[in-house]
Order: C-alpha cells, then structure tokens, then sequence
C-alpha cells in the first residue's frame, strides 16, 4: 500500500469510528455519557481534517509534513492511574440503566481496536514519511482504547462514570 492509499483508508476508519461516536452521543441517556462521547467523537473529526490536509499536501507535492496532532484524552498511562486510584474508593456490581452506553462502548471499542491495528499495520510497512505520519496515530488510538475500555470497566464493575478529580477527559 502506498502513502496515498494508506491516507484514503485511515479516512475510512477514522470516519466510521466518528459515527460510531456520533451515533453513541445521541443516543445516550446519561449526561456525563454523553460528553464522553462527544469528546471522542470530536477528537475523530478533527483527525479526518488532519488526514484530509495530508492528503491534499501529498497529491499537490508527492511529500506529507508530519504537522502536531494534539489529543483531549490523557495518555494510556494516566488513564491506567486513574483507574487504580477509583478501583481504591469504590466497589460494586455494574450499574443499572447503562444498557444503551454499554453497547455503544462495546462498539467503540472494537472501532478502536481496528483502526489502531490498521495504524500500527501502516507503521510496520509503509516507508520512514509513512511511518512518521501514522506513529502519532497509533498512540492517540491506544488512549481511546484505553479510555473506552476503562469507561466500560467503570460501568461495569465501579458503578459511575469517571467524572472525579482524579481522572477527567480534559487532560493530565
């Protein structure tokens, strides 16, 4: 696969996990869900106008510049350490009502999964301007995976959604 292939097909992924995203913030019922959703849903739009741009840079130059790609969501680590410090306060059987916000993290993270496995695909085969391109990508997907499943485990087991001083979406 070359750049430009490699570029059209992470659009496709980053697409469908936005609509995953996009379709899980309207159709959930809690509040704090809804948020978690529409940060998500906005990191993934803003990762197909990056993709977009270095599209566009690479059809008009034959080059891609590897531009900053910031992210709202902390890092694999802090997720990880956050989730230890609420696993210490609380306990508890997996709340109730939360049917509609499970299926959709479920779905979330499957989307996630895939594309972070396409990323980290593009990474081990395409040439060093791919790699560059693609590394960042592999990273930020790990910390959607990272939340999502911790946003599932919290659900499922801790009884809340993370909205504690300890962890919050907006950063370390």
């Amino acid at each position: 696969m070359n750049l430009e292939q490699a570029i059209k097909t992470a659009l496709e992924y980053e697409g469908r996990v936005h609509r995953t995203y996009l379709e899980a913030s309207r159709a959930a019922t809690h509040e704090i869900a809804q948020r978690v959703f529409s940060t998500l849903c906005d990191e993934e739009k803003l990762h197909i106008a990056y993709l977009h741009d270095r599209l566009t840079e690479w059809r008009e130059s034959g080059r891609v510049t590897v531009a900053e790609l910031s992210t709202a969501i902390p890092s694999r680590a802090a997720i990880a350490a956050g989730v230890e410090q609420l696993k210490h306060k609380v306990s508890g059987a997996p709340r109730p009502g939360y049917d509609v916000e499970t299926e959709a993290l479920k779905q979330a993270l499957a989307a996630e999964v895939e594309t972070a496995n396409f990323y980290k695909e593009m990474v081990r085969t395409l040439d060093a301007e791919g790699r560059q391109l693609f590394e960042r990508f592999v990273e930020i997907e790990e910390g959607h995976q990272a939340i999502v499943q911790a946003e599932l485990d919290c659900v499922g087991g801790l009884g809340f959604w993370f909205d504690t001083p300890e962890f919050r979406l907006e950063g370390e």
